[in-house]
């Protein structure tokens, strides 16, 4: 006789809420992702919509695992660190220096991905109304002041 599997264990299901909470944090970091790229994206830059989807997705993946784990808060802290390090380069890869002294393109979109992985790895902590009001204001600066620089 053939042993059932147990598709829960096998996938190392959570409970439904926990499962819940999971599927609601990935999806505000990617919403709240796609709002900040989509301004990039509106502004003709490279890194636009799904780049930044992508990042706050990883950020928040990056945190959510060691939690779910049961890691300790001094490991994830090490976690957020290694992130935020390795998000630089990502973002210094949108940076672009040009002949002229005082031409340098991208650091806006470079500092927005910083940004977005910050929003990402606060959503997938647990706190939404932090990364929610920091995409608001991120969004104000972005829209607001961009029209003042360009004047």
């Amino acid at each position: 006789m053939m042993d059932t599997i147990d598709v829960r264990s096998l996938f190392d299901l959570p409970d439904s809420a926990q499962m819940v909470r999971v599927i609601v944090r990935i999806a505000v970091a990617s919403a709240l992702g796609g709002l900040l790229g989509l301004e990039r994206q509106r502004a003709g830059k490279p890194a636009g919509t799904r780049t930044h989807m992508l990042v706050a997705l990883g950020a928040a993946l990056f945190v959510m695992f060691p939690l779910e784990e049961g890691m300790a808060v001094a490991d994830i802290s090490r976690v957020i660190q290694g992130v935020a390090t390795g998000i630089g380069f990502l973002g210094a890869g949108t940076i672009l220096k040009r002949q002229e002294e005082e031409d340098v393109q991208g650091l806006t979109t470079a500092a927005n991905i910083w940004l977005t992985a910050a929003v990402g790895l606060a959503v997938g902590a647990g706190h939404l109304w932090l990364p929610i009001v920091s995409t608001i204001m991120a969004l104000v600066i972005l829209a607001v002041l961009g029209r003042f620089s360009r004047l």
